[in-house]
């Protein structure tokens, strides 16, 4: 049942960046001897259409609001991707999950995870100097690098470590909310004490 982790976390990573986690696997699976990753993953053509993809991801992703249509535009990419995915590999061990369903696995995951990273960015995006975008996106690929490579080998413990970012990326999205709206809120209070204050006015 090691599949089950690992579509769980090549999901998730797919809602970051989907191009990175279909050249990753397939570069496991066809110079690592991964045995999980299917064979349609390890085609040349398909790692070098990644690569390309992947790297026209590495700089859109780093400059202020151009990565933020690059997010709007990828809202149905990444969870188609993270759904065939999520098939491919559920097609690798056939008795562990149903591929239809792992299909919705992944593209669920990688939904959520999408919304997480895009509303996180756009909140980034408000930061004056561009430096913050750089190291956001540095830190997203290392991620990914990261939880797509530990989930090949130690896949329990690569989906734990993806639940709790999960769960942590949707705390700072419901604290990023409740702070805009707290905002949003004070200063319709400052605006209707400035305009009672006028028509106070002789």
């Amino acid at each position: 049942m090691t599949v089950l982790p690992l579509i769980f976390t090549s999901g998730l990573a797919s809602g970051i960046n989907a191009y990175a986690v279909v050249l990753l696997l397939g570069l496991l699976g066809r110079f690592a001897g991964a045995d999980s990753v299917p064979h349609a993953l390890e085609r040349t053509d398909v790692l070098i259409a990644a690569a390309v993809l992947f790297l026209l991801e590495a700089v859109a992703d780093k400059i202020p609001y151009v990565d933020t249509v690059w997010d709007a535009v990828h809202t149905v990419i990444r969870p188609i991707a993270g759904a065939v995915v999520g098939a491919l590999l559920a097609s690798t061990d056939p008795g562990s999950l149903n591929e239809v369903a792992a299909g919705a696995m992944g593209g669920t995951t990688a939904l959520v995870t999408h919304l997480v990273k895009a509303s996180l960015r756009m909140a980034v995006n408000t930061s004056p100097e561009p430096a913050s975008n750089i190291v956001v996106s540095l830190l997203e690929d290392l991620s990914v690098a990261g939880l797509v490579t530990l989930a090949i080998f130690h896949p329990w413990l690569a989906a734990s470590i993806a639940a709790v970012l999960l769960a942590a990326g949707l705390l700072l999205v419901w604290l990023a909310i409740s702070r805009i709206r707290a905002f949003r809120a004070r200063r319709r209070e400052r605006r209707a004490a400035k305009e009672g204050a006028l028509a106070g006015r002789p």
